[in-house]
């Protein structure tokens, strides 16, 4: 044989590899879309698992529908049998059922760096998983997690996951909910240390408005969901893009400046996958998080100018010497 003719040797070699478990997004923008593309720019080998099919675009939602649980637990097998992944990142996933399914695969093989983004609605507004779906996340899968990043409409609702469950089976729930009132839940002492709350039993509504708030939403979330690190991102806040990390009772603070882009569609999908790459790359669980939001930083700041609504960002940013 001619020495032309040869095929060129290749040496192997391995990447990091992360699984995405989450719905599909028509647009690119978000969802496995979003997950895979924030892979690939972090430097891992990303696969899915696709939990459902959205029809959306920048401006909305217009259908959903779910993979069968047959099917998405054939899709985790697929993969884990396979190509066993170093991280897990876990998306929209629209039903309790499918949930179950999560959790007992995941249960299954012993899968490691689980990191849930707690998808509940659409930057547009459009609800994505149902009530039952909340309460199997908290019971159910939250405790074999390492990391859950909700926002702060999402940290209240699983900050209260527990007292609304209280509150819906006590007849006389209603008489306790009448004796917190709006001022109270807003009052910046409420959440101070020096109150002492045990936030296990404590059934009032908590809301964030402040750092204090914050704190004590992260407190019990991990408390009351499984004891998983909780990241409560900050983007939907009035003072900046602060994002507090609390793990294993360490309250470690990430403060950037809020960036002047209305384009923001897919940043919670973007910056779990971007922590899950982070981990699946040995990184600790603070430097994945502070990797995880500059990489997200740049995403934004890059000003891709893409659809009607709230459009996409350029997962690509660092690969781009100048902009076409």
């Amino acid at each position: 044989m001619n020495d032309s003719a040869k095929p060129t040797a290749v040496q192997p070699y391995r990447l990091p590899v992360v699984l995405s478990i989450a719905g599909s997004d028509s647009s690119g923008g978000a969802g496995i879309q979003a997950d895979l593309k924030t892979f690939m720019a972090c430097g891992v080998y990303g696969m899915s698992a696709i939990t459902s099919l959205t029809a959306q675009n920048t401006t909305g939602v217009r259908a959903s529908a779910a993979t069968s649980p047959d099917m998405l637990a054939a899709q985790i097998d697929a993969v884990f049998e396979d190509i066993r992944p170093d991280a897990v990142k876990i998306g929209m996933v629209p039903d309790a059922e499918l949930i179950e399914i999560i959790a007992d695969r995941l249960s299954h093989y012993h899968a490691s760096n689980i990191v849930v983004d707690p998808v509940m609605i659409a930057s547009s507004g459009d609800r994505l998983s149902s009530k039952s779906a909340v309460d199997t996340l908290c019971t159910q899968l939250l405790s074999l997690v390492t990391l859950v990043t909700p926002n702060i409409p999402e940290a209240e609702v699983l900050a209260n996951f527990d007292a609304e469950r209280i509150h819906s089976k006590d007849p006389t729930s209603q008489a306790t909910q009448t004796d917190t009132s709006t001022e109270a839940m807003n009052s910046e002492a409420e959440y101070t240390d020096d109150n002492h709350r045990d936030i296990t039993t404590d059934t009032r509504p908590i809301r964030i408005t402040s750092d204090a708030s914050t704190v004590e939403v992260a407190q019990r979330i991990t408390e009351c969901c499984g004891g998983c690190a909780v990241l409560v991102k900050g983007g939907h806040g009035h003072d900046g893009a602060n994002d507090l990390l609390l793990d294993n009772g360490q309250i470690t603070w990430f403060r950037h400046e809020r960036i002047a882009n209305p384009n923001t569609h897919g940043t919670g999908c973007t910056l779990s996958s971007a922590i899950a790459a982070g981990l699946a790359k040995g990184q600790s669980l603070a430097e994945a998080v502070q990797n995880g939001k500059d990489y997200l930083t740049g995403c934004i700041a890059a000003g891709l100018d893409l659809g009607a609504g709230s459009g996409p960002m350029d997962h690509a940013w660092a690969w781009r010497s100048d902009k076409n």
